[in-house]
């Protein structure tokens, strides 16, 4: 078997028969694989010469024969001998990556040392020969957020505590280089687009502690008072909210639900209100995240209140009987102008009105 090497000189090898006296009288013959087109024999010397550059990427292996003949008799002189041409590897082939473009997620919060995901870049060159194709993976861009590991293309987060709210998209740059990284190596790089997933680490916050409103006392079961939104830095699922009414009073008068599409909460008239019986309600609304990590319980509590004052707006009643029904007798005898009986009413309204 003869070895060549790819970027070398073209000569190849030599054969020699030990029936060659040397004097010009045995030539020799080349068969097989390239022979003719990518090998040449010298007829004379049996140096054999590669015509081009031979690429093992393209073909590692070639099977030739070869044999010396009598120049006078044209007879061979010993049968065909095999011989195998192995095409030696330099490293003229850069590692290059499954993709030019990853994306990837990790949650935010998570812990340094968390896996985010492998990048894999593979060399054309012969892994069996030298270093040519041994890759080893470093980070260009992405630092101090991620890091790399050198043998495995593994990304893993390498900041304590990144922040989904503070920042969520990092461009991660890798380069993988063969030759273990050596001076002289071929390299090659791809990007890593990573995103911090949302988890529920921010509570809901009020942006006001208290909030007027006001409702005419004629206003029906049903109807929308007023609107809270709270603020929640988290999205998604973790920004779900739910509101409540948690004071005595009100509590029966007014109701308060969560719009399911704004998260807001909608507070609306549960029964009847009565300007002269009591023109200002107070109440205590909480708010809490519906759905709670327990990994971020201490950076709590996860709920928030505020207050809520509705003003009871008077309006123009009409005047009210102190009795619903009255029953008085007159002698049948009376004259004209006779006093029978007298009834009272009053205005209910806040300016108690004179009635006739």
């Amino acid at each position: 078997m003869e070895e060549f090497m790819g970027d070398s000189l073209q000569y190849v090898g030599k054969l020699h028969s030990d029936q060659d006296p040397g004097d010009g009288t045995v030539r020799y013959v080349l068969t097989g694989e390239g022979a003719g087109d990518l090998f040449t024999i010298d007829q004379r010397s049996g140096d054999i010469h590669a015509t081009k550059r031979l690429d093992r990427e393209e073909r590692s292996v070639y099977t030739l024969r070869a044999r010396a003949v009598s120049n006078k008799t044209g007879r061979a002189l010993e049968d065909w001998t095999n011989f195998t041409i192995k095409i030696h590897d330099i490293n003229d082939n850069a590692p290059t990556f499954t993709k030019s473009v990853y994306m990837a997620s990790v949650p935010e919060m998570s812990d340094v040392g968390t896996s985010v995901i492998t990048v894999t870049a593979t060399d054309a060159d012969d892994i069996s020969y030298g270093n040519s194709a041994r890759v080893v993976y470093s980070i260009l861009q992405g630092q101090p957020y991620f890091s790399v590991e050198p043998n495995t293309g593994v990304i893993r987060t390498a900041l304590q505590d990144m922040n989904r709210e503070n920042r969520e998209h990092y461009q991660v740059v890798i380069q993988a280089k063969d030759m273990a990284g050596q001076m002289g190596g071929l390299s090659g790089t791809t990007t890593v687009s990573i995103t911090l997933s949302d988890v529920n680490n921010n509570p809901p916050r009020f942006p006001q502690g208290v909030y007027q409103f006001s409702i005419p006392e004629s206003a029906h079961p049903g109807s929308v008072i007023g609107v809270l939104h709270a603020r929640d830095n988290d999205v998604g699922r973790n920004a779900e909210m739910e509101y409540k009414i948690t004071s005595e009073d009100g509590r029966d008068i007014f109701k308060i639900s969560t719009d399911k599409d704004t998260q807001e909460g909608v507070l609306t008239l549960n029964r009847h209100v009565d300007y002269e019986t009591k023109r200002m309600h107070t109440l205590r609304v909480q708010v809490d995240n519906r759905y709670l990590d327990p990994r971020f319980r201490s950076l709590g509590p996860f709920h928030d209140t505020a207050l809520v004052k509705v003003a009871v707006e008077d309006e123009n009643e009409p005047p009210v009987f102190q009795r619903s029904s009255y029953v008085m007798e007159v002698l049948e005898s009376a004259p004209v102008g006779t006093i029978v009986g007298a009834v009272s009413a009053m205005d209910p309204d806040n300016n108690r009105s004179p009635v006739r």
